[in-house]
């Protein structure tokens, strides 16, 4: 969370999500983890694709499914590696899904964080609107 721009949402009942940019005005995600423990690893994460063969070398390190076609490697438990290492694979995953982020999204985060906030706000009222909108059709 002491990334840039990131926020974290609860999804698929116990995951936490971590996105680069709110995923309401095009953020994308970039590591998850695995809050109860029933999933498959306890975090998983972007990593690209230089490193993703690198990272699948570790013992206790595997390619995430349905996601390692886009490189991502999922965290077996937490002494796979060391925390200096995990925030630096973080910090990494967090970079390449930023420089990903489509133009919009980058010029809304440049924006002075009071009428940032005030876009985000409206934004997600008018996908609210639209939900419930579907909802009653």
């Amino acid at each position: 969370m002491a990334l840039p721009h990131v926020a974290e949402t609860l999804n698929w009942g116990h995951h936490l999500v971590y996105w680069a940019a709110d995923r309401d005005i095009g953020g994308k995600m970039f590591a998850i983890t695995d809050l109860d423990g029933t999933g498959f690893g306890v975090l998983s994460f972007h990593c690209g694709a230089e490193r993703f063969h690198e990272l699948l070398e570790i013992e206790g390190m595997s390619a995430t499914p349905y996601l390692a076609k886009a490189h991502w490697v999922t965290m077996e438990r937490w002494d796979v590696l060391r925390p200096r290492n995990v925030e630096e694979e973080l910090r990494r995953a967090h970079a390449l899904i930023f420089d990903k982020l489509p133009q919009r999204t980058k010029t809304l985060l440049a924006m002075p964080e009071k009428e940032r906030k005030r876009l985000i706000r409206e934004r997600k009222k008018m996908l609210a609107a639209r939900a419930k909108t579907k909802k009653a059709n």
